[in-house]
């Protein structure tokens, strides 16, 4: 490793789980370069490239990663033309986009729940997302748990916190007779205050969690990944079928769906309105946090990780159709398969620019969304 201008700062060597480590006195762009001579016999680095030139600023750290594959696989994907490359990238992304937009559906679900029950639009959703991964992070690098006991409990947590956060304050909010475009200024400023909670107890670095960080990819096909990628969305999609079922099957999902409906009819029939109003903000704040707990698996924590996906959450809530669970993912599908796929054509940098494209598009064609109902206005 090097700085940019080639003054050497370390030479080190990878440990048994091919991770390394080099603190640096000063922030600036670094060059880290992979000798290919220290690498497994039949392996190489893929694309050939191993220069990385990372920036680090101060008091984050900045990863480094190196694809491997096996040697010679190169020549044989050229084999096969480009239209073959072309198809197994495709592959791939289709499948990282659906591992994203499995995430943004567990997290557009509890705000799709609150928003049919209250009409209370939260942007301090995305701040349960990261208190979710920040507490699970907590029991599992402060007390030593491991990651599965330490996520289990951050979402359970996650809920009684989010059963408070109505009892205490935002039912308090619906009795005063607040607006609904007060109260979704009043989250925007809880938004913030959360955020700057977090980056003074948990800091402005990134951090991973101790368990499941460096697995070896697994190969299906034209589809590598690491095995927590595969328990994970097998993980989300039984937690977003499980509360599919809840809210069609059982007595507390179909007073949901009636106070979504019509809260006062709801409340004329019999159903405690604000009971149902605070289950949903339990349930909502626990199914958010284990959506931040995925997150902080396929990527590193930072303060922001739920701001930097709150956008998108709005925009799959949107595309299904404000209010409704299912809408909700249907709609956080589409955006987490264009977001991916989107970049076989487009900078990755402007990838999101496909998924809000796409919300456009069928907004204009159908302004209640994907599984959304038309109402009258006036």
């Amino acid at each position: 490793m090097t700085t940019e201008g080639g003054q050497p700062v370390e030479t080190v060597t990878t440990n048994a789980e091919g991770t390394w480590d080099v603190q640096v006195d000063k922030p600036g762009k670094y060059k880290v370069t992979l000798d290919p001579a220290s690498l497994p016999q039949n392996a190489e680095v893929r694309g050939g490239n191993n220069i990385r030139t990372p920036t680090v600023y101060e008091g984050n750290c900045s990863t480094v990663l190196y694809a491997l594959q096996p040697k010679g696989a190169a020549n044989q994907q050229q084999g096969g033309g480009e239209t073959s490359t072309f198809w197994a990238q495709a592959a791939q992304l289709t499948f990282e986009g659906l591992n994203l937009g499995l995430i943004i559906a567990l997290a557009a679900l509890g705000l799709s729940l609150i928003y049919g029950t209250t009409g209370l639009t939260n942007f301090a959703h995305g701040e349960l997302v990261t208190l979710g991964a920040i507490l699970a992070y907590a029991f599992n690098i402060g007390f030593g748990l491991h990651l599965i006991p330490a996520a289990v409990i951050a979402v359970i947590v996650a809920g009684v916190l989010g059963y408070l956060q109505d009892r205490l304050f935002w039912g308090q909010l619906r009795r005063r007779g607040t607006g609904t475009i007060a109260m979704m200024i009043i989250s925007i400023g809880v938004a913030l205050f959360l955020r700057y909670v977090f980056l003074i107890f948990f800091g402005g670095q990134t951090e991973a969690y101790a368990q499941y960080t460096a697995q070896p990819g697994v190969e299906f096909g034209p589809i590598s990944a690491a095995p927590k990628n595969f328990v994970a969305m097998g993980i989300e999609l039984a937690v977003l079928i499980i509360v599919g079922i809840a809210l069609l099957r059982t007595r507390t999902g179909k007073a949901a769906r009636a106070v979504a409906d019509n809260p006062a009819l709801a409340a004329s029939s019999g159903i405690n309105v604000d009971r149902v109003i605070r289950i949903i903000w339990t349930f909502g704040g626990a199914i958010a946090a284990l959506a931040g707990v995925m997150l902080g698996l396929s990527q590193n924590l930072k303060y922001t990780m739920g701001q930097d996906v709150l956008l998108l959450i709005f925009a799959g809530v949107t595309l299904g159709g404000l209010g409704t669970a299912f809408g909700a993912l249907v709609g956080s599908l589409v955006v987490g398969l264009f977001i991916q796929v989107s970049t076989l054509w487009v900078p990755p940098e402007l990838k999101s620019v496909g998924a809000l494209a796409v919300l456009i598009i069928v907004l204009l064609v159908r302004p209640q969304g994907i599984l959304g109902r038309r109402e009258r206005i006036g």
